[in-house]
């Protein structure tokens, strides 16, 4: 199927393609992207993202957000996003679900703790492990390992902070990019496409809101904590103004609808500001540019910031998720010494995963194992093997 019409000369088009890996015959009803989008739903670490957290562990509560509704709600910011701009829909919107796919259970936590672990075994990063689940732990089909995604999902999947190699200050590469780089060249010198860049903003738009909205619920900060950070201040109190009757649950969601709205128009904004100065003419164009298409302006860069500092210092490092997250870190690395130790105790599938007189190997293959699970689950096997009160 080809792309509609009204795409933007510098969007992605589906027909356009650099193609798969394996060359697999085309759709009749949909799109090579809105394939990716079906694939990435319908594989087993989507589902989990249902009971891995951002930040509250899956027991805290019923109302926070999970990696899965997080997930759902950058998808529907970045469909926003790029149909206003002339941008591929179904790009931006399968990058937005697949984005999250390599988090571990327990939130940055557990990812922590898991980095920390395998330091000495190539580490742990979300994004190679994201990339690894599509192109190799996920087995669905007889002809190849991973869901066999275009060169352009896998790219944004990668590259959407940016070109990964040739920028100062670049990190040295995750063991399975260079695998896979290998393989299928994904252009690590070079930005995204615009389409991976919303992606990559809109993530950062509903995580901001978000965690707003969940730490007022939990108690963590008030809303008269938030009366001097930029732009987030002002926006509640000019709810308040407003509805001076307002409750509070009904105020937290005005005033964070209107933050994202906000920053969504910023960021639509300053990206036609960007469209209109460097004029570009293709998808290439848009890799070779130099710097993003898509942003923010100076001034919400600055409010992002200021935001962000403070849920740092009033959420992330709040005493109550930082106790969470001690626990949470040592199930993790206890999880990971134990398998290290004793493979024996690995279920037999995973067993059979790995070469036995192959560390590296093994290592590897617990990471997969530990970065797979659940928040339920990692406490359920953290239990069995623990606890000598409950049967293994």
């Amino acid at each position: 199927m080809n792309a509609p019409p009204f795409l933007a000369p510098f969007a992605c088009r589906a027909e356009q393609s650099r193609g798969r890996l394996h060359p697999e015959a085309e759709s009749e009803t949909r799109s090579v992207f809105q394939r990716d989008r079906d694939r990435i739903i319908h594989c087993e670490a989507f589902r989990k993202l249902k009971y891995k957290t951002q930040v509250f562990v899956y027991h805290e509560g019923d109302n926070f957000r999970t990696r899965l509704t997080h997930s759902l709600e950058v998808a529907q910011i970045a469909r926003t996003v790029c149909r206003v701009l002339g941008l591929n829909e179904d790009l931006a919107e399968t990058l937005a679900l697949a984005h999250d796919l390599g988090h571990t259970p327990f939130g940055h936590a557990g990812e922590d703790a898991l980095q920390e672990m395998t330091a000495d075994f190539g580490g742990f990063d979300h994004n190679a492990q994201a990339l690894r689940i599509v192109t190799k732990l996920e087995r669905r089909y007889y002809q190849f390992e991973g869901l066999n995604l275009t060169w352009e999902t896998l790219e944004g999947m990668v590259k959407h902070n940016g070109p990964l190699v040739g920028m100062a200050g670049a990190k040295p590469l995750p063991q399975a990019i260079v695998a896979y780089q290998a393989t299928d060249d994904l252009a690590l010198d070079s930005y995204p496409s615009a389409e991976a860049q919303v992606a990559a903003l809109s993530d950062d738009i509903a995580y901001n809101n978000h965690d707003i909205d969940d730490g007022l619920r939990a108690g963590l900060f008030t809303i008269e904590d938030l009366k001097d950070v930029p732009l987030v201040g002002p926006v509640f109190a000019g709810v308040k103004r407003e509805f001076p009757d307002i409750d509070a649950s009904l105020h937290i969601h005005e005033s964070v609808r209107r933050l994202i709205g906000l920053m969504v128009g910023d960021l639509i904004d300053e990206t036609k500001r960007r469209v209109a100065a460097f004029a570009p003419d293709s998808v290439e164009a848009v890799r070779r540019l130099g710097q993003p298409l898509a942003a923010f302006s100076e001034s919400m860069r600055a409010n992002d910031k200021a935001l962000k500092s403070f849920l740092f210092q009033h959420m992330y490092r709040h005493y109550k998720v930082s106790r969470m997250a001690s626990k949470a870190k040592r199930v993790v690395r206890q999880l990971f010494s134990l398998f290290l130790a004793e493979p024996d105790c690995l279920p037999p599938e995973i067993q059979a995963g790995h070469d036995r007189d192959d560390p590296l190997d093994r290592a590897r293959v617990i990471a997969d194992y530990i970065a797979g699970m659940t928040d339920r689950f990692a406490l359920d096997e953290y239990r069995r093997l623990f606890d000598m009160q409950i049967t293994p």
